[in-house]
């Protein structure tokens, strides 16, 4: 998007660790812009009345109201920020009823940079078309641009249901988990447990420090990570 203006994106999502972590992805992406990061309904309606906004990446559960009724009341009030559902939200009447108010996309937690990466790269593609279509052919190219995106793919080897799971377990220990804690939460081995885990260091979304303390080699302890940088 060299040239072009960037796209100033909202971040609305309650869990601070997963805010920090769309925001540090949405920020990654050439052309993106964060300029806002909002963990309530609320908050968000404050920082869209001061901020200039294009794109909002929301989420469906906030603390105090659902993501759509905040979509609806965005709309009845004249703000026309395009939309990225990101939700754990499966339910596909609340999907219709996302389509409807005018989300563009939809992506499911827990996801890889690499799937958000995508979507808003497809996204800026949409948003960047201009001038008057020649035909159905070009419209339809246009639509598909945005509506079929391809799959973001995992490294050879790592399914998602796994990662999901090592994901989940990671989160859910502050103190940070060795391959053979997180192979033995999850029930899978300590060399595939450290192949997740590793990825998530890759994409950003763990740290890894060795610990000390033990008799011989220090082991590598991960942690989710819990602020941007």
């Amino acid at each position: 998007m060299s040239g072009a203006q960037e796209i100033r994106v909202l971040v609305v999502e309650d869990d601070p660790v997963a805010a920090d972590a769309h925001a540090l992805y949405a920020g990654r992406v050439e052309g993106f812009r964060v300029v806002g990061v909002a963990h309530s309904r609320a908050a968000a309606v404050r920082l869209l009345d001061r901020v200039p906004v294009d794109l909002i990446l929301l989420d469906l559960y906030l603390p105090d109201g659902h993501g759509l009724a905040l979509l609806r009341a965005l709309r009845a009030a004249g703000h026309a920020a395009d939309v990225i559902a990101v939700t754990s939200a499966r339910d596909l009447a609340v999907v219709r009823e996302g389509v409807s108010l005018g989300v563009v996309q939809y992506v499911l937690k827990p996801f890889a940079f690499a799937t958000l990466r995508d979507r808003l790269t497809r996204y800026a593609e949409f948003r960047g078309a201009a001038g008057e279509a020649s035909g159905q052919d070009e419209v339809d190219r246009a639509l598909a641009v945005l509506r079929a995106p391809q799959p973001a793919t995992l490294p050879k080897g790592l399914s998602g249901p796994t990662l999901e799971a090592v994901t989940r377990s990671l989160r859910e220990a502050p103190a940070g988990l060795t391959a053979a804690e997180a192979g033995a939460a999850v029930g899978i081995s300590r060399i595939t447990a450290r192949r997740y885990l590793e990825h998530l260091v890759t994409e950003g979304r763990a740290v890894r420090a060795p610990q000390y303390g033990q008799i011989g080699r220090p082991e590598l302890q991960y942690r989710w990570r819990e602020t941007a940088r």
